[in-house]
């Protein structure tokens, strides 16, 4: 990947809300390509979800090692092709530990054991919300591969303001926790044309990593 002409600094968004620029390299970029897309192959592949309401998110989605649905998680995809979810594999728990000790300067300890891949198309977005089906507090680990997104990064009370709007580009790293952990956070839009071509990918995938609480 070439070089930045002005370095972006880390910056602190949020108490406890942690932006770390080009944090994956190229290589690690690639390997995680290539797991997403075996990841989102059938069965228990990618899928849009259904809100209750009736309508579909316009992000596909797959889960590791817990399957999510609106708004809760199971074992099998309960609203899709009912085959027990992959697993989450270990070295994500080993990369999301790296993020947190990156993030927050201590050793992360955190059990991860949730992983949520979505893949954005160029006219995809994730309106503003809170992650708070899990049933722990630590904190989320996000990463970011291909196209550029615009990401708001708002508050703990509700969908309104304050909220900041910051870029997250392929290979950055966003961790968010304690007193951020269930702030709401959303994607207006995503640049197309913007991911390293290098990468080989079309679009912007997003993994995320979390804490369950959950047992079974």
């Amino acid at each position: 990947m070439s070089a930045e002409l002005f370095p972006r600094p880390r910056a602190e968004v949020a108490p406890g809300a942690v932006h770390v620029p080009g944090w994956l390299d190229l290589e690690a970029q690639r390997e995680l390509l290539e797991a997403c897309r075996e990841w989102a192959r059938p069965p228990a592949g990618l899928r849009r979800v259904r809100m209750p309401g009736g309508g579909e998110m316009s992000v596909r989605s797959v889960g590791l090692g817990w399957h999510w649905f609106p708004y809760g998680y199971a074992r099998t995809v309960v609203d899709g092709d009912g085959e027990p979810v992959k697993p989450f594999p270990p070295y994500l728990g080993e990369l999301g530990r790296a993020a947190v000790t990156e993030a927050y300067g201590r050793p992360g300890t955190d059990a991860f054991d949730i992983g949520l891949v979505n893949f954005y198309d160029d006219g995809a977005r994730m309106g503003l919300h809170r992650d708070r089906d899990e049933h722990a507090d630590a904190p989320v680990v996000s990463l970011s591969l291909g196209d550029t997104c615009v990401f708001r990064f708002g508050n703990t009370e509700d969908r309104g303001r304050p909220w900041t709007d910051l870029e997250l580009r392929s290979g950055d790293l966003f961790v968010f926790g304690g007193p951020s952990r269930f702030a709401y956070h959303g994607v207006p839009r995503v640049l197309p044309g913007t991911a390293e071509p290098a990468l080989g990918l079309k679009g912007r995938l997003n993994v995320t990593l979390r804490v369950s609480g959950l047992e079974g």
